[in-house]
């Protein structure tokens, strides 16, 4: 009989020589990890737990189960080495029998530093050092089901659909050192060596959201070792014109990606916490989730199953690829796809994320993807893999082609170019290539909730921006059902101790929803406007509450068609309309604004002030209408910053201009940029788009190194120069 005991009670804790009590789940990095500066704890810190020897049966045995450890493990027993694992998001057993005595001491030495073999080492979060998950600890009988291979739950469930859907065949595999293994699936026991076949006629198939329905599988030894998993009966497919497919039918995926951590806590979750993330998911009306940037709890997956969430699940190959570190990739892919293989919410298995960012498109890198691949279709012949890539690459490069069905990351509109162009690079890409599945993988815009603008821009961190940035991304999505899933970057803040931007030191802002899940962005509810089916109105800018301006702009998100605005209490009008409704309101002093719909109604005060509030800009925000008026900048039948970088080029004396006055930049940004832009090179696809550009936008991409005082002398200098 097998007796699981959750293990994370009273152990000690040490970092540098000094000691404390802790409960398990456990991160050194809670704190440092999310304070800005880049110089949180990375070393080598112990986890130890005394206990008496547990009473055994007569050939039973002792294992511990780890849901992980960051990075690397080094597990001990009475001083004598057990185990070391590298891997810092999977889970891994130790069996301990052997070294047992009457009193014990586990020791568990977790080391996040940085090295050349381990992956993640260089990416835009917060890597927590620490014991982080639950810790269990099994007692098994001699003969058990198989506990040490690469964390496998010891069951492997592969339904096929017939192609009517209407007759599921079920194969059902179990590992142990046991002759024979009773299974059973339906209600129908077969006893077998290791491999049993079940048929369910008319089975009641897992229906993403709207029917997440699970069956079980249970396996049962003569010793009383006994495991179960559950599983769902559905059909998966990816089309280049109509995207996703479940049970043979259209599927359109959106969502968001989540990161595993949150404010106060860094990466040391329990149940709680993953299952209030899946809510807000739901809430949003997210019928996906990109769990990123690696192997997650296994709470989190079986959630996914149960709620219904198509799941993109993935290994922590990031950024940098390190010379040393294939067979890491190798065996943490192993991990995820042994232990994850079951769950009907997984789709797809992602090779990598962004990982030629540091060196470009190499052989090594190739070839380790291609052995990653094949590993992919060895261990599992049923699920396509994908590789989320940097826009930066084209997308006829081989590397690119190389897993079965892609991906891009795109920031058009935020780090580069205007939010319009990813409307653009999509249409290309289908046009050339309409026998390819593509998908956005990841896309935001950075906001802090307290930075607030009644003109917003790009790269101003307002949440303003935030919102109509994704409003464009979501209609852009909404137009093209080829897109096989659209995946936000991100659902939460999260912890990334590098950055120092937006007024918050240590986090990444692109979350839908702040870092410690108390506040939902406006963008949230334009999600929750164009997927979710709860009835509601959401006024947006309820942060900005003192207004400049004598008329503003109230804008509501809803997934009714009718809204009925009130101000102090009048009717102020009636629009019809489709997820966004903007009304121009005059303002003097104080107002009570309200929305209406039906039953569902949203409120909050605005009041008009004569100077703009401080608080709402991100402080040192270099100001981008550096000119009061249009007719400044433009000089009939000259070139002006108004031009685009094409036309500008085009013309032998304006490129002369540009050459001569924006070289200087141009060294400053290689000074700052030089390591990763020296290994890019953009594709002509990126470029062509880049040209299309104003003078003026591509000037806003440079933030900082562009001052007034430039701009001013730089299109006076176009201003001569006749088209």
């Amino acid at each position: 009989m097998r007796k699981t005991v959750l293990w994370n009670d009273d152990w000690r804790f040490g970092k540098e020589g000094v000691f404390e009590t802790v409960t398990l789940p456990h991160t050194w990095n809670a704190k440092d990890g999310t304070d800005g500066g880049n110089d949180y704890y990375r070393g080598t810190c112990v986890y130890e737990k005394r206990f008496a020897k547990p009473e055994l049966q007569e050939g039973e045995e002792l294992w511990i189960e780890f849901r992980g450890a960051a990075m690397t493990a080094d597990v001990s027993l009475n001083g004598e080495k057990l185990s070391h694992h590298e891997g810092g998001y999977s889970t891994f057993r130790v069996n301990l029998t052997e070294a047992l005595q009457e009193e014990n001491v586990l020791s568990v030495s977790v080391d996040n530093s940085k090295n050349d073999r381990v992956y993640p080492q260089k990416a835009d979060f917060t890597f927590y050092g620490g014991l982080y998950r639950d810790v269990y600890l099994l007692t098994v009988p001699q003969e058990h089901f198989e506990l040490a291979y690469y964390g496998t739950p010891g069951i492997k469930v592969t339904p096929v659909l017939s192609d009517d859907l209407k007759t599921a065949t079920v194969t059902v595999q179990t590992w142990q050192n046991a002759e024979s293994v009773e299974i059973t699936v339906n209600g129908e026991t077969k006893t077998v060596r290791d491999t049993a076949e079940f048929v369910i006629e008319k089975p009641h198939l897992w229906n993403g959201t709207s029917d997440p329905y699970l069956y079980t599988a249970s396996a049962k030894l003569s010793s009383g070792d006994e495991i179960r998993t559950s599983f769902g009966i559905r059909r998966i497919g990816f089309d280049p014109e109509k995207g996703f497919l479940l049970n043979g039918k259209p599927y359109r995926l959106c969502g968001a990606a989540r990161h595993q951590d949150r404010e106060g806590l860094g990466s040391a979750l329990t149940k709680k916490e993953h299952e209030e993330d899946i809510e807000l998911l739901l809430e949003m009306g997210a019928n996906t989730v990109r769990l990123a940037h690696y192997q997650q709890d296994q709470v989190v997956y079986d959630l996914c199953d149960r709620k219904g969430l198509i799941a993109w699940a993935e290994i922590p190959y990031i950024t940098e690829h390190l010379a040393n570190g294939n067979e890491n990739t190798r065996s943490q892919m192993k991990e995820l796809i042994v232990q994850n293989f079951n769950h009907p919410s997984i789709v797809c298995w992602g090779l990598s994320n962004e990982i030629t960012t540091t060196a470009g498109v190499t052989e090594d890198i190739i070839e380790n993807h291609r052995a990653l691949n094949e590993l992919c279709h060895k261990l599992d012949p049923t699920r396509p893999t994908t590789m989320a890539h940097v826009f930066m690459l084209s997308p006829d490069d081989p590397f690119v082609t190389l897993p079965d069905i892609r991906s891009f990351n795109l920031y058009y509109g935020w780090y580069v170019g205007e939010k319009e162009q990813n409307d653009e690079w999509f249409d290309s890409f289908h046009e050339k290539h309409p026998d390819t599945v593509i998908g956005l993988s990841e896309y935001g815009a950075d906001s802090n909730p307290q930075y607030q603008s009644g003109r917003p821009e790009k790269g101003d961190w307002t949440e303003s921006y935030q919102a109509v940035y994704h409003e464009h991304m979501l209609k852009m999505w909404s137009e093209r059902p080829y897109i096989w899933a659209m995946h936000c970057w991100n659902m939460f803040d999260f912890g990334a101790d590098g950055r120092d931007e937006g007024g918050k030191p240590g986090q990444n802002q692109k979350g839908l929803v702040t870092f410690d899940r108390k506040t939902k962005k406006d963008a949230f509810y334009i999600y929750k406007a164009y997927l979710s089916k709860e009835p509601f109105v959401h006024l947006c800018s309820k942060r900005y509450t003192e207004r400049t301006e004598a008329e503003t702009e109230i804008k509501v998100y809803s997934n009714l068609h009718e809204v009925k605005l009130y101000v102090d209490g009048k009717d102020f009008g009636t629009q019809l309309g489709d997820k966004v409704f903007i009304f121009r309101v005059p303002i003097r002093g104080e107002h009570l604004i309200e929305a209406v719909s039906g039953e569902y109604r949203d409120t909050m005060v605005i009041r008009k002030v004569e100077k703009p509030n401080p608080d709402y800009a991100k402080p040192g925000t270099q100001v981008t209408n550096w000119f009061d008026r249009e007719d400044e900048i433009v000089r009939e039948g000259y070139f002006s910053i108004k031009d685009s970088m094409a036309a500008v080029q085009a013309n032998p004396a304006a490129q002369a201009v540009m050459d001569e006055l924006v070289a200087p930049l141009q060294e400053k940004i290689k000074a700052a940029y030089g390591d990763v832009a020296k290994n890019v090179q953009l594709p002509p696809e990126v470029l062509a788009m880049m040209a299309k550009m104003s003078v003026e936008a591509t000037l806003k991409q440079m933030g900082k190194l562009v001052t007034p005082e430039f701009v001013h002398k730089l299109n006076n200098a176009l201003n001569q120069v006749k088209k």
